[in-house]
C-alpha cells in the first residue's frame, strides 16, 4: 500500500503566486455564498429533520456520488465512515512542486470549473465531469482527489493520510489490478473526531458489480445509512438491481431525493417514510421517471417546503427528500 505526505512546504510558495491568490479570490467568494444559501441552512435543518440519527456514528454509502463529500456529510457529519462511489477516476495524488507557473491557471480554472454546477445546482453532471477531470499536460489537479481535498479543507477537517487502494473480487485489499480502485483519506473533523472517507472509482451496474469485490467490502462494515442524491434514477432501470436490494438491506435508514430507489421498494410494514418537501415530479429530462407514490405521500403529509436546494429540482422551493426508516431500527423519520 503506498502512501503519500499530505502537507508540502511547496503549499506556501504557490500560495504567494497571483494567480493561486486570483483562484482563492473567486473561490472565496462562491464558498460564501453557497455557505449562506445551502450549507448552513442544512446545519439547521438536518439535526431536527433526522433525530437521532443525524449523531449516529453508523457508516453512510453514498452511491452515484462523484466526489460529492461536501452533502454527505452535511446530512450525516457524525458518521465514522463515508463510503462515496463513481465512474469519475481518483487522478493521482497532486504534487504541488510539479505546477509549474504556466501551467497553475489552467489546472485551477479546471478545479472550479469541476465544482460549478456543485456550487451552483448541488450536484455534479456526470458528462462535464469526464472532461473536467481528465488527465491532461495543463492540467496537474486531474481526478476526483483534488475535489475531495477541497471539500474537506472547506469543511474544517484536518487530513492525516491518504492511501490509493484497491479491491481484488473477494473483497479485500490488494495491491494489484483491481475492478474497484479507491483512495483512502483518513482525517479529524472539525470537532475533535476520527473519520475515514473512501472514494471508489467503480461501476455500480450488475455486469460489473457482482465481480469487482466493493459490495462484500461494503458489507462488512455492518448496518449503516443510505445518502442517494441527483443518481439519474439509475436505479427506476433493470441495470441496478444489485446495487438497490444492497442499500435496501444494509442500510437501517436512507435519505434520498427522488431519483435514487422508486417508492415502491419501500413497503409500509418495513419502512417507515417522511416526505420532506413537496414532490413536484421529474424535471423534464427524466420525466419518464414520474412517482404518483410521491404525489399521494405529498397530498397525505402536506410536507413544508424544504429551505435549502437538493436534487435536479434546484429552484427554491421545489425539492424534497424522502427519508425512509426501517421498521426494525426501532426509530420513526
Amino acid at each position: 500500500m503506498r502512501r503519500w505526505p499530505v502537507h508540502d512546504p511547496a503549499l506556501n510558495t504557490l500560495s504567494l503566486s497571483g494567480g493561486w491568490a486570483a483562484h482563492a479570490a473567486d473561490f472565496d467568494r462562491a464558498w460564501a455564498q453557497l455557505d449562506r444559501r445551502q450549507l448552513q441552512t442544512i446545519q439547521s435543518w438536518a439535526p431536527r429533520a433526522l433525530g437521532d440519527l443525524y449523531a449516529e456514528s453508523s457508516p453512510v454509502f453514498y452511491f452515484f456520488s462523484g466526489p460529492d463529500f461536501l452533502y454527505a456529510r452535511e446530512f450525516f457529519p457524525n458518521a465514522a465512515t463515508y463510503v462515496l462511489c463513481g465512474i469519475e477516476p481518483i487522478g493521482p495524488v497532486p504534487h504541488v512542486e510539479d505546477i509549474q507557473p504556466e501551467t497553475l491557471n489552467a489546472s485551477l480554472c479546471s478545479l472550479r470549473q469541476s465544482l460549478d454546477t456543485l456550487l451552483d445546482f448541488s450536484f455534479f453532471i456526470t458528462k462535464k465531469m469526464r472532461v473536467q477531470l481528465q488527465d491532461r499536460q495543463d492540467n496537474r489537479l486531474s481526478g476526483t482527489l483534488p475535489l475531495l481535498y477541497v471539500f474537506l479543507a472547506r469543511s474544517g477537517c484536518h487530513i492525516r493520510d491518504v492511501s490509493l487502494i484497491g479491491l481484488d473480487a473477494t473483497g479485500h485489499f490488494t495491491s494489484g489490478k483491481s475492478l474497484a480502485p479507491a483512495v483512502k483519506i483518513d482525517f479529524t473533523g472539525p470537532g475533535g473526531k476520527d473519520q475515514t472517507l473512501y472514494y471508489f472509482s467503480t461501476n455500480l451496474s450488475d455486469d460489473t458489480i457482482g465481480t469487482s469485490g466493493f459490495l462484500s467490502w461494503c458489507a462488512g462494515l455492518g448496518p449503516s445509512h443510505g445518502f442517494l442524491k441527483a443518481a439519474s434514477y439509475l436505479m427506476h432501470t433493470g441495470g441496478f438491481e444489485i446495487a438497490r436490494q444492497f442499500l435496501l438491506t444494509h442500510c437501517a435508514a436512507i435519505l434520498q431525493d427522488d431519483s435514487g430507489i422508486p417508492m415502491r421498494y419501500f413497503p409500509r410494514e418495513d419502512w417507515a417514510v417522511r416526505l420532506c418537501g413537496a414532490y413536484h415530479g421529474p424535471i423534464a429530462t427524466f420525466k419518464q421517471f414520474p412517482q404518483p407514490e410521491l404525489d399521494q405521500l405529498t397530498a397525505l403529509q402536506k410536507p413544508a417546503a424544504l429551505p435549502f436546494s437538493v436534487g435536479y429540482r434546484w429552484h427554491p422551493g421545489e425539492s424534497s427528500l424522502i427519508f425512509a426508516v426501517k421498521a426494525t431500527h426501532g426509530a420513526s423519520p
